[in-house]
């Protein structure tokens, strides 16, 4: 066994593990990610160690690439990650492997329809995490019998045992509060363990194993201090001998093969069945306009899903569920669990899964976000009710920081569309894009500008006003784009003309256009934004043009936390609506006339 980091962690796992992996589980081998087989998570990623050791037990990895745990030049990272063919979802950030593996489970039991089943293996120290408990919540309440917890009660957190240390009896009252089978076990009985893991009821089991830190290594074992530390080399190898000694029979084993019954799926290049149907000058909210798109693509491919967190009629997902009910999930108020189940669904390409609730609300879920991109996750997110724009509902429903948060998301792509037809383009984009996609819809109703044969791309703006006498461009998005267009309808009648870029994309940017169009207008741009001045598109369009000569950025944004009242009294409040970018245009034009 590899026990050179995290050693006490892993001995408190190692019969869970090998039961697990050697009795219980079926699975191909040499086929980790096969659609049969069943899951395994590690949420408590830091005993990476003894889930690289089975592996190479089970003969999918050498036993020497064991000694380059950690190794710059190793698969075998310091806590699971899919680069590893038998890692589904990255850990390590605690509390958050239970909810991926419910949103595995779910595939399992209600799309896949197959008998695989899903194991979770968890410390007991994460279990103060309250994700922990919304993932705990969802599978009681969707009666997962596919799910399997095991709690290694190992009593010893970091710096500190963890709180209910070895009250095992209370985990098991927690665990059927939450609707779960819950069976207390010694965690080093093989026995116990082989029997425990055979008992199959109509709701999720939860294995209590109570364990200790550091087993077998004599003057370790359930002692402070060691998390996390590697054994000093004569320990090691004196630990090593003793548990060589213990293995009575050598003989190498063979898990079970699954039963190959999850069905073939396909979810590339899903396609519209049909253009959009807006006209140009309707009024439509693009979180309306969200729903529908989404309802029309799930008609596209049976493996489209959305999951919500009881704001479907907000940000009209409920439009999906009409359609397609057995494919919408309902997360309720738990927007952490509703990100982690996303990502599980999506895993080994068995669901295109779109989440949805308002923007604001997923900066509580930020880290599930973060790890999802580590995870190489294709989950999409629709964030709703962004800006001061929703109005009355006051600052704590604005999004305001979401195009930030999901800008510093690597590989994530950020739609920002300004009409109905842009939403439509970037719903089916998003389903054919790899890596976390965010589209950001707005509350207020504004009008149709694109044709429904308006062909739009990632990375590519569009210039919506333009003329041979443009002065200055103007970037907006979304509510922002439309008062710039009403500005440029005012300007216009006062011979000052401006040109007006919609970026659809915030990132990637369209520097080159951004580049072009400005250079045009003298090197004057303005950004104008529903979104404090931090991460927003004045700062994308900063980043972009930077070190270019002759180009000077204006921003345009709210600048400290709102209050209620109507959407435009509170554009207006923050310098964001039709009169600011007017007179901001005419201060531009005016200190070039002063300069020449």
């Amino acid at each position: 066994m590899c026990i050179w980091v995290h050693p006490t962690s892993c001995c408190s796992a190692a019969e869970i593990m090998s039961v697990l992996f050697f009795h219980t589980m079926r699975y191909k081998v040499q086929d980790p990610r096969n659609a049969s087989n069943d899951r395994f998570v590690l949420s408590k990623g830091h005993a990476a160690p003894i889930l690289y050791s089975v592996w190479a037990e089970a003969g999918f990895l050498q036993e020497a690439e064991l000694l380059n745990l950690r190794k710059i030049d190793s698969v075998l990272e310091g806590h699971p990650v899919p680069r590893q063919a038998f890692t589904d979802v990255a850990t390590g950030s605690l509390g958050q492997g239970l909810g991926a593996a419910c949103g595995m489970a779910y595939t399992g039991k209600f799309f896949d329809r197959a008998s695989y089943r899903v194991y979770c293996l968890l410390g007991d120290g994460e279990l103060s995490e309250g994700s922990v408990w919304e993932a705990m919540a969802f599978a009681g309440f969707y009666k997962l019998d596919n799910l399997v917890a095991i709690f290694d009660v190992n009593r010893l957190g970091q710096s500190d045992p963890a709180p209910l240390q070895h009250h095992v009896e209370i985990y098991q009252k927690r665990c059927e509060a939450f609707g779960w089978h819950a069976i207390i076990v010694d965690g080093h009985s093989v026995e116990e363990l082989c029997k425990a893991f055979g008992q199959a009821k109509h709701q999720p089991t939860a294995i209590i194993a109570k364990t200790f830190k550091g087993k077998g290594i004599s003057g370790v074992e359930d002692k402070e201090s060691w998390h996390g530390k590697p054994l000093p080399k004569n320990m090691a190898e004196q630990v090593i001998q003793e548990i060589d000694d213990k293995i009575q029979n050598k003989k190498k084993l063979s898990p079970a093969l699954p039963e190959e019954d999850a069905p073939l799926v396909n979810i590339r290049n899903i396609k519209m069945p049909s253009p959009p149907t807006y006209k140009v000058g309707e009024k439509w909210a693009t979180r309306k306009a969200y729903g529908v798109a989404l309802a029309k693509l799930g008609h596209a491919n049976d493996r489209v899903i959305a999951l919500d967190g009881d704001t479907k009629n907000s940000t009209f997902s409920e439009l999906f569920k009409k359609e397609h009910p057995s494919r919408y999930i309902e997360c309720y108020i738990a927007e952490q669990n509703m990100v982690s189940v996303a990502v599980g669904c999506a895993t080994r390409d068995r669901t295109v899964a779109f989440a949805s609730t308002f923007a604001t609300f997923f900066t509580r879920a930020f880290d599930q976000i973060r790890m999802a991109a580590i995870s190489e996750s294709n989950i999409n997110l629709c964030g709703s009710h962004c800006g001061v724009s929703i109005g009355e509902d006051g600052p704590s429903q604005m999004g305001l920081e979401d195009l930030c948060m999901f800008r510093a998301v690597p590989n994530a792509t950020v739609f920002y569309p300004s009409d109905a037809v842009a939403t439509e383009k970037a719903v089916e984009i998003a389903a054919n894009t790899k890596g976390i996609c965010f589209i950001r819809t707005s509350r207020p109703e504004n009008p149709v500008i694109y044709s429904n044969n308006e062909d739009f791309h990632i990375g590519q703006a569009k210039v919506v006003v333009k003329s041979k006498d443009d002065q200055v461009t103007v970037i907006g998005a979304g509510v922002t784009l439309h008062e710039a267009l009403a500005a440029a309808e005012q300007l216009r009648k006062e011979k000052i003309f401006i040109r007006v870029i919609d970026p659809f994309t915030i990132k990637p940017l369209d520097k080159k256009t951004i580049l072009e169009n400005a250079r045009v207008t003298k090197g004057r741009i303005i950004t104008v934004e529903d979104h404090y001045h931090e991460g927003g598109i004045g700062e994308a369009v900063c980043a972009a043009v930077v070190g270019e000569p002759g180009i000077t950025v204006h921003r345009l944004a709210v600048s400290h936390v709102p209050r209620s009242g109507k959407s435009a009294e509170l554009l207006k409040m923050f310098g964001i609506d039709k009169d600011a970018i007017v007179q901001a245009v005419k201060v531009a034009v005016s200190k070039s006339r002063n300069a020449e």
